[in-house]
């Protein structure tokens, strides 16, 4: 017979736990407390309430007193988080103190993380785009990893569902491998840009250049306004104008009365019941206080971002599960992707001298994937995406200083383009995230252990993005095209994936077709950890679409008295 449950663990049961606050986190809450479940939110940073805690949003650049850089104080608590081109001065009390939370690399990995309620969806670039069946049958078709469990027509529906919720702006563009989504009005490109536009598409038949999708508001949605092209986005948007935790699922979680928030709530492990052969609960240590606390529920959603994700499963040992939670599979902390980036192009652009533009639009121009889609590049397989801006920037043409500086900063420079790329990685099973046997974390936690790179494929990608980049600025007709920059290290694109795939068998997979663990069903993990391939698409759109139907299908399937 079940015992009864103490007054105690009465008072700290719900029916489901959602571990993390960030873009996955938040959905899983959202759904889940519109479902109608109690739900528990578990989030290891401090509390950050939209909009009152964007402490830096309508500061000026003057009112900075190192004008957005790094203090040397800034780079000694932060040696990992200042290796990213978006931590600085006006956004750092977002990010997590790397002093304070060591881990070892065994080869370079930069692990860029928040440290607060929201986690990084309040940093992420709002980059909102659909994955399309060349992504979910690429592992199938080379041998690269393990068949995806689903294809687009799977998670189709679930897109709109999030597209509608969150508010994408994009354009329609009957492009097969970047899939139209259910857009608001794209921003606009200017006059540069236009004529890009024109000038590579007449150029190279199998490319596009479209407006970036992004989840920047251009037409309203309930209770969020409208994006005022600042371009501040990373200070917190007081307006709620892009999507993040703080300002659109959390509130909508809080107004079914069903959300419970603990803030600075570390999880250290899921606690498994041999004799059930169910997850009972998570254990948790309270950052202040390092005191220890017991969780319970019927339902527990893993979201605490991929490598956090992985520390928890792998320390989650039982009897039943010596190496790990669920990883009878030998495949929880393996398959470890991130995306490669590093290059920058640049060169100038003549004429158009009365053309300007105003504001700072949030998104760039975007260059589909074009690389073995119809035809196959003997050299790698997968793609690459390009970014793109055009600009003029204010130039002081030696003037001295004074009024005669001052007079010459007010008139806009010659036009210039710059590019950038992003570039798959494939799925290596070395590539890994273990715990070391012999250091500790300040909780007295093993500490994580990195040890991932990119290997010959994603380095054979990198020079033809190098090749391809400088080709189209030379066939666009502009001057002096340069590349700077080298391929970049695992993580530091944000984009960590893997450790808990997704698959059809559970001998080499963690998680079935709906993020449910093969061997805990009633675990569901539906962060980066569950990708099963990289894609060079962002992947966020697909983490929240993944978690929507997850929800859906588990709480179907607890009512049915399933789990």
């Amino acid at each position: 017979m079940p015992q009864p449950l103490t007054k105690a663990k009465q008072q700290n049961t719900y029916d489901a736990i959602v571990v993390g606050s960030g873009i996955s986190g938040g959905w899983a809450a959202k759904e889940l407390c519109e479902k109608g479940l109690k739900v528990l939110m578990l989030e290891r940073g401090r509390m950050v309430e939209h909009p009152k805690d964007y402490i830096t949003t309508n500061k000026s650049l003057w009112e900075f007193e190192h004008r957005l850089n790094l203090s040397i104080d800034d780079k000694q608590t932060h040696p990992i988080q200042s290796r990213h081109w978006s931590f600085r001065e006006d956004n750092k009390h977002f990010y997590i103190n790397d002093q304070q939370n060591p881990y070892e690399e065994k080869q370079r990995f930069d692990w860029i993380r928040g440290d607060v309620v929201g986690g990084r969806s309040l940093l992420w670039s709002r980059a909102t785009y659909r994955w399309s069946d060349l992504d979910f049958e690429a592992n199938l078709k080379d041998g690269h990893g393990v068949d995806w469990p689903i294809r687009y027509k799977d998670i189709a529906p679930w897109y709109d569902y999030v597209e509608r919720f969150i508010g994408v702006s994009g354009s329609k563009e009957n492009i097969p491998q970047l899939p139209d989504g259910i857009f608001q009005p794209p921003f606009e490109m200017n006059a540069v840009e236009k004529h890009f536009k024109q000038q590579i598409e007449s150029h190279y038949p199998d490319r596009k250049v479209i407006m970036g999708r992004s989840a920047n508001l251009t037409a309203p949605v309930k209770d969020r306004g409208l994006c005022q092209s600042r371009n501040l986005c990373h200070r917190g948007c007081p307006w709620g104008a892009y999507f993040s935790t703080n300002a659109s699922t959390m509130p909508a979680a809080f107004a079914t009365g069903n959300l419970t928030l603990k803030s600075g709530a570390l999880v250290n492990k899921v606690l498994y019941n041999e004799a059930t052969q169910r997850a009972e609960g998570v254990e948790v240590i309270h950052t202040d206080t390092r005191q220890t606390e017991t969780f319970y529920a019927k339902l527990i959603f893993l979201n605490a971002s991929t490598v956090a994700t992985a520390f928890i499963l792998l320390n989650s040992v039982s009897n039943r599960f010596p190496n790990g939670l669920g990883n009878g599979s030998d495949q929880v902390g393996r398959n470890l992707m991130d995306h490669h980036k590093g290059l920058g192009f640049e060169a100038g652009v003549e004429g158009f001298a009365d053309s300007y533009y105003s504001g700072y639009r949030p998104v760039p121009l975007y260059i589909p994937r074009f690389e073995n889609v119809k035809e196959s590049n003997p050299h790698f397989v997968r793609g690459y995406h390009y970014g793109a801006s055009a600009y003029r920037p204010r130039q002081s043409n030696g003037a001295p200083l004074g009024e005669e500086l001052k007079q010459a900063l007010s008139e806009p420079g010659d036009w210039r383009i710059g590019l950038y790329a992003f570039g798959e990685c494939l799925p290596y099973s070395d590539n890994r995230i273990t715990l070391s046997k012999d250091k500790q974390d300040p909780w007295g936690r093993p500490q994580v252990v990195m040890d991932c790179s990119f290997k010959e494929n994603e380095h054979r990608m990198h020079e033809q993005i190098k090749t391809n980049g400088l080709e189209m600025l030379e066939a666009a007709g502009y001057k002096n095209p340069q590349v700077s920059g080298s391929i970049s290290y695992p993580g530091n694109a944000n984009h960590e994936m893997g450790i808990a795939r997704m698959g059809r068998d559970a001998k080499t997979s963690v998680l079935n077709a709906f993020n449910q663990m093969h061997e805990v069903p009633n675990v569901f993990i539906t962060d980066g950890s569950c990708m099963t391939s990289s894609s060079c698409v962002n992947p966020s759109l697909t983490y929240m679409a993944l978690t929507a139907r997850a929800c859906d299908y588990a709480v179907t399937a607890l009512k049915k008295g399933e789990l």
